[in-house]
Formats: C-alpha cells, sequence, structure tokens
C-alpha cells in the first residue's frame, strides 16, 4: 500500500468518525433541552403506558396537550397558568379526539410560556403528569418560523460541526490540512450561527440577537464563544503559515502549537453541543406584559 493510499484511508476513517459524532450530537440535540417533549410512563389496567407532554407551542393556534386513550384512563383535566407567575390554576377538561384524550391551552404571545400538568382519572383513581415531584411541564411559545430560514441554519450547523469534529480528529491523529479544515468550520459557523442564527431568532421571538452584549440567552452566547474559539484558531493558523514555520509534509503549520489551536475549537464545539438547546432562552415578563408594556417589548431571557 502506497503512503498516499494510506493518507486517503485514514482520512476517511476520520471523516466517517466525525460524521457519527454529528450524528450522535443531532440525537442528543434532539432529545434534551426545555422545549423537546417531556416523556414518561403511568400504569393503567396493569399495563405501563408511555405519553409525550408538548413543551413547544406556535403563536398561530392553541396548544394541543394530549395523553393516550389506553384502556383504563377514564377522562381528565389539563390545569395550567401562565409562567413564571403565581396566577390562579385554570383546569381545562380532556376529550376523546382521536386515539387520545386531549386538550387546548390558550396562545400566548411569542417567548410566553404556560406551565401546566395532567390530571388523570385511571382505574377509579387519579394520576398526575409529570408527577408531582417533578414540577410541573412548561410550554414555550414562538412565532412560525419559515423552512427557507430554518432549514440552512440547521444545515449549516451541523456541517459547521462535522468538519470541525474532523478537525480536531485531525489534530489528535492526523495533522494535515488543519489550517483549512478551521478556516471552513469559521464560514460554516458564522453563516449558521451568526447570519441565519439570528434570522431564525427574529423571526420566533422578534429579537435578531439576545446574547452577549444584549443579554444572556445562552444559546446565543454558546454559538458565539464557539465561533470565537475557530476565529482563533483559524487566524493563528493562518498567522503561523505566513511566518513559514512549515513542518515536513503540511505546509503553513507549526506541529505542536498548531494541533492544540486547532483541538481546543473542538472541544469548545464538544462543550457547546453538550449543552441543551434553548436552555435560557427568551421569555415574556407577564409582570411588564400586565403593566402595558408591549409584549414585544417585554421579552427577557430565562
Amino acid at each position: 500500500m502506497t503512503n498516499g493510499t494510506a493518507r486517503t484511508r485514514s482520512g476517511a476513517w476520520l471523516w466517517a468518525l466525525a460524521f457519527l459524532l454529528m450524528l450522535g450530537a443531532g440525537v442528543y440535540q434532539r432529545l434534551t433541552g426545555p422545549t423537546h417533549p417531556l416523556r414518561g410512563t403511568f400504569a393503567a389496567a396493569g399495563e405501563e403506558v408511555g405519553f409525550r407532554l408538548a413543551r413547544a407551542a406556535r403563536t398561530d393556534g392553541p396548544a394541543r396537550i394530549a395523553v393516550p386513550d389506553a384502556p383504563g384512563v377514564e377522562g381528565g383535566e389539563v390545569v395550567w397558568r401562565r409562567f413564571p407567575t403565581a396566577d390562579e390554576w385554570t383546569a381545562v377538561p380532556l376529550v376523546r379526539e382521536d386515539g387520545e384524550w386531549a386538550a387546548r391551552l390558550p396562545i400566548q404571545p411569542a417567548a410566553g410560556k404556560l406551565e401546566y400538568f395532567v390530571r388523570l382519572r385511571v382505574d377509579g383513581g387519579e394520576v398526575r403528569l409529570p408527577a408531582a415531584e417533578r414540577g410541573q411541564a412548561v410550554l414555550r411559545y414562538r412565532d412560525p418560523v419559515p423552512a427557507t430560514v430554518l432549514v440552512p441554519h440547521v444545515a449549516f450547523m451541523f456541517f459547521g460541526v462535522l468538519v470541525a469534529w474532523r478537525a480536531g480528529l485531525g489534530a489528535l491523529f492526523r495533522p494535515r490540512g488543519l489550517r483549512r479544515l478551521a478556516w471552513w468550520a469559521l464560514g460554516l459557523f458564522t453563516i449558521g450561527g451568526l447570519v441565519f442564527g439570528p434570522i431564525v431568532q427574529e423571526a420566533a421571538f422578534g429579537e435578531y440577537w439576545t446574547g452577549v452584549p444584549f443579554g444572556w440567552d445562552l444559546t446565543d452566547n454558546k454559538t458565539l464563544v464557539m465561533w470565537l474559539a475557530w476565529l482563533l484558531a483559524a487566524l493563528a493558523l493562518e498567522r503561523i503559515r505566513r511566518r513559514g514555520a512549515t513542518p515536513p509534509g503540511e505546509p503553513g503549520l507549526s506541529g505542536r502549537g498548531a494541533r492544540a489551536l486547532v483541538l481546543v475549537a473542538a472541544i469548545v464545539t464538544v462543550a457547546v453541543y453538550l449543552i441543551p438547546h434553548s436552555a435560557r432562552g427568551s421569555e415574556l415578563d407577564y409582570e411588564a406584559l400586565d403593566s402595558g408594556v408591549p409584549a414585544s417589548e417585554a421579552i427577557g431571557t430565562g
């Protein structure tokens, strides 16, 4: 086997591993975070019944809350109030609908939230979903986001993750082409995170940017930190190349220093994607809203 063939195969394996890591990040982001359905089980008629409670809703229609119409389930109600407030609780009865027991909660302005739980009559008794020790489910509202904006945002971010983690793996096992990979990662995160990201944010909540220096939105801030890590890595690698520090077979890189820069940026990317999406996101201040402040001006983070 020639050296060129061996390098090609090793590069392919690193791309494959980076792709698997990217898929893992996608699954993790899909299953975690405060806007993904709250899952659990309850007992009915001697069986375990799975349920999913919605934690995300849109402002173009009431939020549908549903649980399975399983044997032993005799009805119930959804109990809700605005979040975070000390409002009185309101109960909405569940009705049979399409093989489920369902109720609809009222529309809230963008970034508005409702906390709720389901009180079920099961086998002559009562079941609370989620269980009391888990608190309430919190439902967050957003305006509809066009697919023409959302799809490119997601695609650029995940391709950025693919390239970033390929660069990090290369820094560990095959330090060739790191400068090029760093620039690609930076470019993809720039388009996905700093161009389409604010457009998605504005469409959903009416603000382009709610991270530093304007607020503490965790999604915006972690995107900024990740972008800065790759900017520093790419600029440092470019400076090394222009200075002419060149190890054998890799034009423009300075060995350990270059590998460390890329590896740190890749580790930052891993850390960012371990933080659930939408944590400490936009939140409507109901006290300000009730005092007469327009909904669009009463949004903070929470």
